[in-house]
């Protein structure tokens, strides 16, 4: 079977696969109907988010067997099309899943506990103690959108602080020893920390909007770690102006290039949300450890070889 890799990923990839026998191919720099125009000659494909796989695409990789993205989301591929061709789909959000609930735990507590300004305070010869109160994850009720991998991996985190964590997700009976499944109407009332951890489809392109905010009850702060276009820039700035948004942390951002490689629009809401103190900003780096890394590879092989192996 010959593989087609579009995206440079841990080795343990190229390594494995080559004892197991597969055919490799790696190519890191050609454009997209560069690769197009030979993707026929392949029967697998291993992406990140370089090159889009639309229809356009699928339809001239005509041998094409699997797709596999290293990572969990899969918004670069034209999943219907793929799966009216008969392409099998393979993801790893186990591998990245202990990664993202720790940077959400991690954001929330500089957040929260103003450490960012105070160390930058103190660096320049500022001693603020009233000022720099924080506030404690302890006892807050944590409200998270989604509960695969990472929401689960999160909530697991989130109840050693103390918290109460509920849910909400579109399949039914996900409740477990760390979470408790609601509705979106009883999320929306209770929750006092937002998390986000959802694909990008149609239904969650720009969830947290104007509407949505003013849906909920409480002052809240948010994190999202899922997609930047789950959230509505300008709602989000007009709510931390308010107050209704206590803060958030953003590992994404809505202006972020699709392959997230580095922003491509600047804009008034941007340079707010960097330059505010209520803002925790981090370059889509939740998910990507050292650790993660070689679990993602790992995950992908196994899943390549427990359905293709020769």
């Amino acid at each position: 079977m010959r593989i087609l890799l579009l995206d440079k990923n841990h080795p343990l990839i190229t390594d494995q696969l080559l004892k197991k026998n597969f055919i490799l191919e790696e190519d890191f720099t050609s454009s997209y109907d560069e690769i197009c125009n030979k993707i026929e000659n392949y029967e697998g494909v291993i992406i990140r988010s370089r090159i889009p796989l639309d229809r356009n695409f699928l339809e001239k990789a005509k041998n094409l067997k699997f797709i596999a993205r290293v990572g969990a989301g899969m918004e670069n591929i034209d999943i219907p099309s793929a799966e009216k061709l008969g392409i099998h789909l393979i993801n790893s959000p186990e591998g990245n899943r202990d990664s993202v609930a720790e940077h959400v735990v991690g954001m929330l507590l500089v957040l929260m506990n103003r450490l960012f300004i105070a160390s930058r305070e103190v660096k320049n010869g500022i001693w603020l103690r009233e000022e720099n109160r924080g506030d404690e994850l302890l006892g807050k009720t944590v409200g998270l959108i989604g509960y695969g991998n990472m929401g689960k991996a999160t909530a697991k985190r989130l109840s050693g602080f103390g918290c109460t964590v509920i849910f909400y997700d579109i399949l039914p009976g996900l409740s477990d020893e760390y979470a408790a499944q609601v509705s979106l109407e009883e999320l929306k009332e209770k929750a006092e920390v937002l998390s986000l951890h959802i694909p990008l489809t149609e239904a969650t392109s720009y969830l947290i909007n104007e509407s949505f905010i003013s849906d909920m009850k409480n002052d809240f702060y948010l994190v999202n770690t899922a997609r930047g276009k789950n959230v509505e820039t300008k709602s989000l700035v007009n709510a931390i102006r308010s107050g209704k948004v206590k803060g958030a942390c953003l590992d994404v951002l809505e202006y972020e290039k699709s392959s997230f490689e580095n922003l491509e629009t600047e804009n008034e809401e941007l340079k707010y949300l960097l330059d505010s103190e209520k803002v925790i900003v981090t370059p889509h780096i939740a998910g990507w450890t050292h650790q993660s890394k070689e679990k993602l590879a790992q995950v992908i092989v196994d899943k390549i070889t427990g359905r293709f192996s020769e």
